[in-house]
Parts: C-alpha cells; structure tokens; sequence
C-alpha cells in the first residue's frame, strides 16, 4: 500500500463522545500503521451551530488522547472551491435548482409514502424551463442545488462490508447547496477529499449509502475515488443506540470521571474486531496491532462497566514514573504507588491511600479482643514486608482466632477500610505511632 491519507472531519457543533472519537481513531490508527498521514478538517459550513468553544475541544481531546494530526484545513476558508465545483456541475448538466419548500417536499414524502412507494424525489425541478427559472429568481426566489445523480448502480469493494451494490434509482437527487447558501457536507466533503487527495474515508456504516452519492460526485468533478470502509456503529451495553447516552460518555465527561486516555483508546481500538480487547499503556502498542480487516460487521456494544475494568487494569500496569508529574497535592512515594496501583480504579483514587499511609484518618470500630493482642505483639523495629505475616501470626496465638476473623480487625484499625491493598506491603509505609494510635481507636 502507497502512503495513505485520512482525514477526521468533525464539525464543531458539540464534544467528541465514543462514536465519533473512535472513527477518529480508526483513521489515526489506520495511517499510523501503514507509515501514512492524518489530517484534521474542521466541517464548519454550519456557521449558525458551529462553535470556536467546541473547536477546542475537539482539538484539546484528540491532543488528550495522544492523536497528534500531521495536516489540518477547515471548510468555512475553502467556499470559493465549492461554488466553482458547484459551478462546473452546473455547466456540465449535473447540478440544477429547485424551489420546493421544506413543508411542499413533506408532503410530497408523506403522499408517497402513503401510496406506498418510496420517498425518493420526483426531479419535478427538471420540468421548469430557463426562463422560468429566471422569472422566479428575478421575483426573489432563491433556489437550492440537487446534484443528478445516474440510476445505474454503484459498486465498490468496502474495506470493513466487503462488495458494496447499490441502485441509485433508489435514491433523491442529493441537495447540495441550502437555499441560504449553505454548502451541504455531500458536495464540500467529496471537493475537500479530492482537493486534499484523500486515499481513504474509513467511518460508520451509516454514510454507506450517502457514500454512493458520493461516489458519482468523485467521478463527476473527474477526482480519483478514495478507497472505502464503513464500520458497525456501536450501541449501548443493552444493544440500544447510544444517543441518549452520549452526554455522559463525552470524552471529556470520561475524563473528568478518571478514565485514561489509553483505556478509552485500547477499548475503541479493539471494539468490533475479531481480537480480545488488550489493554495497552502506550499508543505505539495500539498501532502495531491494529489491522482494518478484522473489523467486522455485527453490532458493537459499548459498555462503561468494561471501561471501567480496563481502567483499573491499566493504573495497575503504569509505573510510577508514568504518573507522578500528574498527581496533585497529595504525597505519593514509588512504594505507596506499587502497594495500591492494583487496587484502584482512577488515579485520583490513590490520594485515599496516601491519606491512610501518611495523614490522619478515623478508624474503623473492630473486635477489641484482637486489637488488644495486637498491640501486646506489635513487633519492634523497623517494619518490612514480612512484619505482616509475623505479627498476624503472633495474634492468632494469643487470641486462638485465625484467618479473617484476625485480619479483617486489623485492616479496619488502620487502614479504616474493609478491603484494600495487600497489608505485607502497606503496613511498613505507615508510621509506627501511627499504626499504635489507630490500633487504640484515635484518630491518626
């Protein structure tokens, strides 16, 4: 394969969620691993919706993810290649106005409908002459643009769906500029690929019949056609869409609830394959494994449960090194990182045990028959990792208690939790006196 290029076109009309970021993902994925270019275009035509607050971020979360672009454009600096584009379809016979309002093309839509054919719209357009067409401009009528498509069929081998057939008959003329003068994503997406030479448009399956349209744009504007794969779009845990969902599952609403950038990425990354979801702590890892053609075509199902799991199973594999420039006040050693990193499930978790090891925290009320023992046995010296087992032992014999019955009130005095990391690695990072007070139920 020669050096691809992609593209991630968001238009800056709300927050990335996991629908769009993994498409994004997909795409940076998919350059990266075949040595080619990822770009960024900002879709902005849409200047009612379109939002400089939303722009950042999107760039400030695909930045967060580690999805650096290469090349960048947006559509609002490039309206003089639309109208020439628009123009030579004009010319060529395969763009023409209409003047239908939106309430007259409804009813039409509903009285197909209801005769039981398909809404596909009747070209009535094409019936007015030019001086017609003049006369209703020249009264103030502003039109918007179809683009006529061939009622042939199209076909294209997909990356993801395999031999793709579609019979444009089946389909309305494609409104390509709004009668406002806006330019619609069909006709500025295709001049932007062809302009930009797109060698790959990889998003949900969704756009595949649009892609058709699409398709004959290519070949009418005489641009080469992209390669084209459209991927399941993923649904809820329950198998429902995720619309009424995607508030919380915004990227930056992930991140604000302690998911890592690399969880959501091993996650998207995998999602919808034929391969087990591997969590990866660098993006490298994701690359070197990522292959487009073990997508497949059943529906994927997002589940924040999962999320979460990969989450905890990340930090647990992070050394310290990977967090200690992200950790705010709370005093955290490479020892306190390695005795909790497998049990937390966000970052910010850790401070609860920095809290136990170095601040004052409330015990939690526990047998007394057992802290009493505990403390008549409590080991001199410097405490290491064998002191645990040491000292455990030693109150098993004095109270002829054993197991948990021994190291439940134990934990619950000093650390003022029911579970938690391992106590043989703990308990020599807490101090000593500390360890006492709480053992005595003060606060420590």
């Amino acid at each position: 394969m020669s050096s691809p290029l992609v593209r991630f076109a968001p238009s800056p009309t709300g927050h990335l969620h996991v629908g769009n970021m993994r498409t994004a993902l997909v795409n940076y994925l998919f350059a990266r691993a075949n040595n080619g270019r990822f770009m960024l275009r900002i879709d902005d035509t849409d200047d009612e919706r379109s939002d400089a607050a939303y722009e950042a971020s999107i760039r400030f979360d695909l930045d967060w993810m580690g999805m650096h672009w290469d090349v960048e454009d947006r559509q609002s600096a490039r309206l003089d290649k639309y109208h020439a584009g628009l123009q030579s379809l004009i010319e060529a016979g395969r763009a023409y106005p209409c003047f239908e309002t939106p309430e007259e093309l409804s009813l039409k839509r509903k009285s197909q409908l209801s005769a039981g054919r398909p809404p596909v719209y009747d070209r009535s357009a094409l019936k007015l002459s030019q001086d017609e067409i003049g006369s209703r401009m020249a009264a103030g009528e502003t039109p918007h643009y179809r683009f006529m498509l061939t009622h042939d069929t199209v076909t294209w081998q997909d990356m993801v769906r395999g031999e793709q057939s579609i019979q444009m008959s089946s389909l309305s003329d494609p409104v390509i500029l709004r009668a406002d003068g806006r330019f619609i994503y069909t006709l500025a997406s295709v001049i932007d690929d062809g302009d930009h030479k797109i060698t790959h448009i990889l998003r949900g399956e969704d756009h595949t019949t649009n892609s058709a349209a699409q398709y004959q744009l290519f070949e009418a504007l005489g641009y080469p056609i992209p390669e084209m794969g459209h991927f399941a779009l993923l649904a809820g845990a329950d198998g429902e869409g995720l619309s009424k969902r995607i508030g919380s599952l915004s990227i930056g609403s992930l991140r604000e609830d302690g998911i890592e950038a690399m969880a959501i990425a091993s996650l998207l990354a995998r999602i919808g394959t034929s391969d087990p979801v591997e969590v990866q702590t660098v993006m490298d890892d994701i690359i070197a494994g990522f292959d487009i053609s073990r997508f497949g075509r059943a529906t994927p199902r997002f589940d924040p449960e999962q999320l979460a799991q990969i989450n905890s199973k990340l930090l647990s594999e992070m050394a310290f090194a990977d967090i200690k420039d992200r950790l705010d006040a709370a005093p955290v050693t490479a020892e306190l990182w390695d005795a909790v990193k497998g049990n937390i499930h966000k970052l910010s978790d850790v401070s609860v045990w920095s809290d136990v090891c170095y601040s004052s925290i409330q015990p939690m009320q526990a047998d007394e028959q057992v802290l009493a023992a505990a403390l008549t046995c409590f080991p001199d010296g410097a405490l290491d990792a064998s002191s645990w087992g040491e000292w455990a032992k030693a109150v098993m014999s004095l109270t002829g208690l054993k197991g948990k019955a021994v190291f439940m009130p134990l934990r619950q005095a000093i650390t003022g939790r029911q579970q938690g990391p391992d106590m043989a690695t703990l308990l020599p990072l807490i101090e000593r006196d500390r360890i006492i007070r709480r053992l005595k139920g003060e606060t420590a």
